[in-house]
């Protein structure tokens, strides 16, 4: 039997001076209501009650058990009212990990909308384009951009993510704009270390593989937007999500190449560890994120 039931039982019992009464209290039977107060005799080694024909009174052991019965009953209420209203109000911190240039270029105003929203919760955002064990290290949520693989995390789609092959106009007046990727001259390639080429059997994809593995004299770097500034100084030609370049090309700094091949499609992912019992902070935020960036994303307006 559940402690808890037996304790509940005692206490009623103890209150009303009777075993008939706890029952209609308790909305269960005599029987059942004689049955916990034993258990829980049973259980302590003790006598609680002395029962009569017209009333039970506490035994000198009893009288000590109901000072604690009451003591844990009302220390799990409040632990009780204390989750419940943690389930109904969102509070806490929530713990996000991000990748460091989407957040950098546009993850601070939803951040701030976020917080004037719901101001109880606090935010405690760590930027890094690893892969982090969200379990692991302690996230709520992580946001993640690619093709995500099966994985025992949920994972919530937020937003499309559309990469675009792109260089300065004066690159392009210089060297012409290529109509095949086999035309696009590998040193002038600015590689994205953690572009993951090998997944992908895209023609483009298996050039700008070959490209960044035969390019010894051009640039590489784990910034996308170090990259684009070297694209927009004319420099050479960048592969890069248009939440990064969709500025520059709004601009006319950019320009698109190769526009009659798509690129693969990516997304933003929110991943999180449960579908279940989700805590509110997460929960609000989650649907919050979903709809900031618009559909199609504002950045895409270019």
């Amino acid at each position: 039997m559940d402690r808890l039931d037996t304790m509940k039982a005692f206490v009623t019992v103890a209150e009303l001076g009777s075993f008939t009464k706890a029952a209609e209290k308790l909305e269960t039977s005599n029987q059942l209501v004689s049955k916990y107060v034993s258990q829980l005799e049973d259980q302590l080694g003790v006598r609680l009650f002395n029962r009569t024909t017209r009333r039970v009174h506490l035994t000198q052991e009893g009288e000590q058990c109901l000072h604690h019965a009451m003591h844990i009953l009302e220390s799990v209420h409040d632990m009780e009212n204390h989750f419940g209203e943690l389930q109904s109000t969102a509070k806490g911190l929530l713990q996000i990990s991000a990748p460091v240039d989407f957040s950098t270029l546009h993850l601070a105003p939803l951040i701030r909308d976020f917080k004037k929203k719901y101001p109880e919760v606090g935010v405690n955002l760590e930027l890094s384009d690893r892969k982090v064990d969200v379990i692991e290290e302690g996230f709520d949520v992580a946001l993640r951009i690619g093709n995500l693989k099966s994985s025992s995390l949920i994972a919530k789609k937020i937003a499309p993510i559309k990469l675009v092959l792109c260089a300065a106009p004066s690159y392009i007046e210089k060297y012409g704009n290529p109509s095949q990727p086999d035309e696009l001259n590998s040193s002038h390639f600015l590689h994205y270390s953690y572009t993951d080429y090998a997944s992908s059997n895209h023609p483009l994809m298996r050039v700008l593989r070959a490209n960044s593995q035969n390019n010894q004299v051009g640039l590489t770097a784990n910034n996308g937007q170090i990259l684009t500034a070297a694209a927009t100084a004319g420099e050479g030609y960048i592969l890069q999500p248009t939440f990064i370049v969709g500025e520059a090309l709004k601009q006319g700094k950019l320009k698109t190449m190769l526009n009659d091949i798509e690129v693969d499609a990516m997304s933003l992912y929110a991943v999180y560890p449960h579908r279940k019992l989700l805590a509110p902070k997460l929960r609000v935020f989650l649907d919050f994120m979903s709809s900031y960036f618009g559909a199609p994303p504002y950045w895409d307006d270019y």
